[in-house]
């Protein structure tokens, strides 16, 4: 029996905590017609498909000929890269032998200008990788990607996405529809190395006050307390974005982007200086800022440092033995501490669904939504067979059958009753460029926390 992620918990999700202020586009999905066939008409098993709308997708797959082009951040033998070429293989072995697919990838730093040259110039690619939030929502407005919501009901598929996954990805769109594919369902939190807990004689900290004093404990063993991704620049603006949550509360960064709070707000200011106060004591180690998320990550196994900001999607490297030389009790998982329970609850977690899927609406046929319906129908399973995961879909595997780091993160995910989201979602890319640049500086005592929410400030009242 199909089962559903915390469907009833995470429906209701996001519906004040990420309210976007400018509403999407209420375009439809019509998708690109073919030259080569349409609805109605008898077709090969290599013929193109024609409009999605007018076909029959309650009978077998006709096994049109096509070849999509995705567009992707990951290598294809690194996480989502390694499903995406799965899916489309077994399309292709399983289903329909005329399927193909090109696979290009692009740098997580230039994928936004990489996307806006190509829809300015009509050639996006079938589907590719983007950010929810305010730059989805430019595509949105400028009608150039496919109504999810009205295609997964024209192929009948709408029942395999997450809930929970749907209502997180509307709500950071501002849109009553759905226009993407989630490929996450993610809560994020510190991991934390048992071993290190003991050594420092720790308790997993509750509130903020038992937070800062296991990191003090820690460096009094000598114990590095900290690691992050300081070269990829956003695992750090996650750890500004902990606090400033806790102690404003966990729409605050709605209300910055809507202009209802300055982003010098004192308290803003305050979380930025908190960021600057860890490294400053030496809680990250040295060269922070040279350090990967995927090399912050080894550190926290390996047992060379104690503590990691990231989220559930993290269970792909825990599960890997050969990464992993803690072992399968060795890493603990803690939600962010609270402050005060009446501002941002213990129950409430940063939540996000990662890097979304588009489609191009100009390319959108009848082919490519039945490989939409494939993907959908079986990504779930997909996931947590080959990478332990969970990708906002639904899935058959049973609880006994999951590694014990998936299921903590299953259970971490149940406790949740609302979600607040990332310190970019809401930041068009101008200004979220500013805020993730500028958190280096920030980290390595060339920046206050107000010189760095000025900057971030500065560009929001130029683009205001």
């Amino acid at each position: 029996m199909k089962r559903r992620v915390i469907a009833a918990i995470m429906s209701a999700l996001m519906v004040t905590t990420l309210a976007v202020g400018c509403g999407g586009s209420g375009g439809s999905s019509d998708g690109g017609s073919s030259d080569a066939g349409t609805a109605g008409e008898e077709t090969s098993g290599t013929e193109e498909g024609g409009s999605a709308e007018e076909a029959d997708f309650t009978g077998e797959d006709p096994q049109l000929e096509k070849t999509v082009k995705i567009l992707t951040i990951w290598a294809e033998d690194n996480d989502n890269g390694i499903l995406l070429n799965k899916i489309c293989e077994n399309y292709k072995k399983d289903v329909n032998p005329n399927f193909d697919w090109e696979y290009e990838m692009v740098s997580a730093d230039n994928l936004q200008q990489k996307i806006a040259t190509l829809a300015a110039s009509n050639d996006l690619p079938d589907f590719f990788a983007y950010e929810a939030g305010a730059p989805l929502t430019t595509l949105i407005d400028a009608d150039k990607v496919v109504n999810i919501s009205e295609a997964l009901e024209e192929v009948g598929v709408t029942q395999y996405l997450n809930e929970g996954a749907v209502e997180l990805m509307k709500g950071l769109s501002g849109t009553d529809d759905l226009y993407d594919l989630p490929l996450g369902l993610n809560a994020e939190g510190f991991w934390y190395n048992k071993a290190l807990f003991e050594e420092a004689d720790c308790e997993v900290p509750e509130t903020w006050d038992d937070f800062e004093e296991v990191l003090e404990k820690l460096a009094a063993k000598d114990i590095q307390p900290l690691t992050t991704g300081g070269s990829d620049k956003w695992p750090a603006t996650r750890l500004i974005n902990g606090y400033a949550v806790r102690t404003l509360g966990n729409d605050i960064m709605t209300k910055a982007a809507a202009g209802e709070v300055d982003y010098t707000d004192e308290g803003l200011i305050a979380a930025a200086d908190k960021l600057g106060e860890w490294a400053e004591k030496g809680y990250f180690g040295e060269g922070i800022t040279t350090v990967d998320a995927n090399t912050a990550g080894s550190m926290l196994m390996s047992g060379k440092a104690a503590i990691f900001y990231n989220g559930s999607w993290f269970t792909q490297n825990l599960t890997d033995e050969s990464q992993n030389p803690a072992g399968k009790d060795g890493i603990g998982f803690f939600n962010i501490p609270i402050e005060d329970e009446s501002v941002s609850s213990a129950t409430s977690y940063s939540m996000n669904c990662g890097n979304i899927l588009a489609l191009d609406k100009g390319k959108y046929d009848e082919a490519t939504a039945w490989f939409l319906k494939y993907f959908c129908e079986n990504m779930g399973d997909l996931a947590m067979n080959e990478l332990s995961t969970v990708k906002g879909y639904t899935y058959t595997v049973e609880a006994e059958d999951m590694d014990p780091y998936t299921q903590l993160v299953l259970d971490e995910i149940n406790k949740s009753t609302e979600g607040f989201a990332w310190w970019e979602a809401k930041m068009p890319s101008e200004i979220s460029k500013t805020a993730q640049e500028n958190v280096q500086p920030l980290l390595n005592g060339e920046m206050t926390g107000e010189e760095y929410m000025q900057s971030i400030q500065d560009v929001y009242d130029l683009n205001n």
